[in-house]
């Protein structure tokens, strides 16, 4: 059978329809992606267009992406480089012929459809070559979309078609507003769960998720009144979803200000918290910047995210399932995983994520090594391969909540290593009050395993040293924290490790390693500020 090979459709475009284009709000924002007109930063890796040209396979793939992505157009001081943006559109339409090359992949089509349109929105000229080649975009687009991915996507695939069935008017316009909008109404019930969280389980990824939603409602409000009715569900279902939504994302951000590291999650991809409950506040969304702060527990059930805050500790815990289980592509083997901030300073942290490349960074820092709980036998808790596939997955069970008084318990196990001898399961117990937090692991076999649970500390945090009590109380500190760990029964040793806290990013940082002995681990944690 012969494949049937879509060329692009390069008929003009269709007519502009009459937005409101006063009501449109200044979106949330990330750092500047252009340091010059022809040189970008992305991924913590600067290269300029006369080096590296719009597509250079010595390149890696994902920074190719952002260069399509144009995401500079709605950067922080965007309009400061606006000449800068002009030139670069028709650079990249000269550059870059419909149909060939990375900027036409799907997904990187439908972030730049949708910048390009937020930019026009935010009182910028596209003329008629960067109009005619909008449309060529979303025609290719239309033949395109990413079912064979779903997730993050198509749902990108959706946002974009419903931006540019709107910013258009006319018959083949109404087309691509009918599928972005079908999309749409199929996958966020599908996508965002009852407790407000993304599904494919990623702090990262519901910070973008959040303000691709909220994108969505800001279009909606410069629709016409006569075009009003075709998109009313849509609006209603962004006004009920969003606000669980921000409230997830309050509860999963830090004291510092940043997103909790489970799974994908790295800074600076997606606008920081604040950012996005700002942008909502604009929309006319209730603040929901303040969630999750108050003394004691929030569980979020149907992600599978505790938090925990106790006097200056605020404790992030997973016991979720791996993500949606046909598309576990942004999972870690982090179950029973934590983390845990004194005031505004994060002490223990998961490992985060540096590069989406094949390859054995990539495992690494998908693997159970690199988080806050147990690896049995060097095995990883849940089988990650590849990039961005999972086969036999960890599952969480057993989970009790307890709250009495200032102490919080929380115990949860889960079965990840049930196909090493022994069928071994991991059982975990946090206890936690203002003065400390213990944890305790066991591992429930009928043989003894060799386990280690591993405890990392943030880079601020790496000096150890032992104290004068016993080589099983390290110290670590800064110069306004302290934090003593008493190991109670385990073998202790304090490691050299890496943080990764953005792409391209590697840190040095201290790593409590605690070998289990008979199947058995206690530790406790004391903090002075």
């Amino acid at each position: 059978m012969r494949l049937r090979h879509v060329r692009p459709d390069t008929s003009p475009a269709p007519a502009q329809r009459s937005l409101r284009r006063q009501a449109w709000q200044r979106p949330a924002a990330v750092a500047a992606r252009m340091t010059g007109p022809e040189r970008f930063h992305f991924l913590n890796q600067e290269r300029s267009l006369d080096d590296a040209g719009w597509d250079d396979p010595g390149i890696p793939l994902l920074w190719r992406y952002n260069l399509h992505y144009f995401e500079d157009l709605v950067a922080r001081g965007a309009d400061e480089r606006s000449a800068w943006h002009e030139a670069l559109i028709q650079h990249w339409i000269a550059e870059n012929p419909p149909g060939q090359g990375t900027g036409w992949a799907p997904y990187p089509t439908s972030l730049r459809i949708v910048n390009w349109i937020r930019w026009a929105l935010a009182g910028n000229f596209l003329g008629g070559e960067a109009l005619h080649s909008l449309a060529i975009q979303t025609r290719w687009l239309m033949q395109r979309l990413e079912w064979h991915l779903l997730g993050n996507h198509l749902f990108a695939n959706a946002k974009a078609l419903l931006f540019a069935g709107l910013f258009f008017e006319g018959e083949e316009a109404e087309g691509w507003l009918r599928t972005g909008l079908r999309i749409l109404q199929q996958e966020i019930p599908e996508q965002i769960l009852p407790d407000g969280g993304h599904f494919e389980l990623s702090t990262m990824y519901h910070a973008l998720a959040c303000v691709d939603m909220l994108d969505m409602l800001n279009l909606l409000h410069c629709v016409p009144q006569a075009d009003q009715g075709r998109v009313a569900a849509l609006q209603a279902m962004l006004r009920q979803r969003l606000p669980d939504m921000l409230r997830w994302l309050a509860v999963m951000t830090h004291p510092d200000g940043e997103i909790a590291f489970f799974n994908d999650a790295a800074f600076g991809i997606a606008p920081a918290p604040a950012e996005i409950h700002a942008y909502a506040r604009r929309l006319g969304i209730a603040s929901m910047e303040g969630a999750g702060q108050a003394e004691g527990i929030v569980h979020l059930a149907e992600s599978g995210y505790i938090r925990a805050n106790a006097g200056p500790a605020s404790l992030f815990i997973d016991v979720a399932e791996i993500g949606p289980s046909y598309i576990p592509g942004h999972a870690h083997a982090d179950t029973l995983s934590f983390e845990l901030s004194i005031a505004e300073q994060r002490v223990l942290v998961n490992g985060g994520t540096s590069t989406y490349a094949a390859g054995r960074k990539r495992q690494q820092q998908r693997g159970t090594a690199m988080h806050n709980t147990v690896v049995v036998a060097g095995q990883n808790s849940s089988e990650v391969w590849g990039s961005f596939r999972v086969a036999r997955r960890a599952r969480p069970f057993g989970l009790q909540i307890a709250q009495g008084g200032d102490n919080m318990r929380i115990r949860c196990c889960h079965d990840g290593y049930r196909r090493l001898p022994g069928r071994p399961v991991h059982d975990r117990t946090w206890e936690m009050n203002a003065q400390g937090l213990f944890i305790g692991d066991m591992l429930k076999t009928g043989q003894q395993q060799q386990a280690t649970a591993l405890f990392r500390f943030h880079p601020a945090l790496s000096g150890a040293v032992e104290s004068d009590v016993s080589p099983g109380h390290p110290v670590f500190s800064d110069d306004r924290l302290t934090v003593a760990a008493q190991v109670r029964q385990g073998m202790p040793s304090v490691l050299a490790g890496q943080w990764h806290p953005g792409f391209g990013e590697e840190c040095s940082c201290a790593l409590l390693a605690v070998d289990l002995q008979e199947n058995i681990s206690s530790i406790g944690f004391k903090w002075k500020e």
